[in-house]
Formats: structure tokens, C-alpha cells, sequence
């Protein structure tokens, strides 16, 4: 019981940080996006961008790839701790895990035969 209790514990943490670190992403690549909108209505207004209005869009959109790059492998790792958690609820509880499965059957085979 305490193991389920700590596996609990750790992906409730888990996810809380997992949630931290998307928001903190999310605002970065907000961010990136809003310097790369600047600069577009800066290139609008001089037909010829100069090399520095260059770099920054540049830099810019590179912050923006690898902003999408950390939230896609925080995204992977906490699927991969939420599979991993679910594997050893699993293992610690195969018959309360036979009993929701069929439950699950059950009402799904009703949804599905009431149509």
C-alpha cells in the first residue's frame, strides 16, 4: 500500500513539474513568436532587411525550435513516467487492473450496442 501511495506521490510531483516546465516553455516560445511578429512589421516597413533585423529573426526562430524541441521531450518523458506508473500499478494490482479492464468492456460494449 505505501509503494501505490509513493507512486502516487511521484506522479503527482512529476506532473507538477512536467506542468511548470510546459508553462515556462509555452511563455519563451510566446515570446519567440511575438520578436518574430516584430520583425516582420519591421521588414515591412524597409522593403531591404538589414543584417541585424536578419540574425535576430534568425535567433528567433532558432529559440523557437528548440523551445518546441524541450516541450516535445517533456512531453515524451512524462508519458514515458505515466506508462511506467501505470506498468507498476499494474504488476502491484493484476486483479484490480482485470476488474477495471473488464468494467470498462462492459460499459463500452453497452455504449456501443444502445446505438
Amino acid at each position: 500500500m505505501d509503494q501505490i501511495q509513493q507512486n502516487g506521490k511521484g506522479v503527482a510531483d512529476s506532473q507538477a513539474a512536467s506542468a511548470a516546465a510546459r508553462d515556462k516553455l509555452m511563455d519563451e516560445l510566446k515570446h519567440a513568436i511575438g520578436e518574430a511578429e516584430d520583425w516582420l512589421k519591421d521588414s515591412a516597413k524597409d522593403p531591404a532587411p538589414s543584417s541585424d533585423n536578419r540574425a535576430r529573426f534568425d535567433d528567433t526562430l532558432r529559440t523557437a525550435r528548440t523551445d518546441l524541441r524541450k516541450l516535445e521531450d517533456s512531453i515524451i518523458a512524462r508519458s514515458r513516467s505515466a506508462a511506467e506508473s501505470a506498468n507498476v500499478y499494474v504488476h502491484d494490482n493484476p486483479w484490480k487492473s482485470v476488474g477495471l479492464g473488464a468494467a470498462l468492456g462492459v460499459v463500452v460494449g453497452l455504449l456501443i450496442a444502445r446505438k
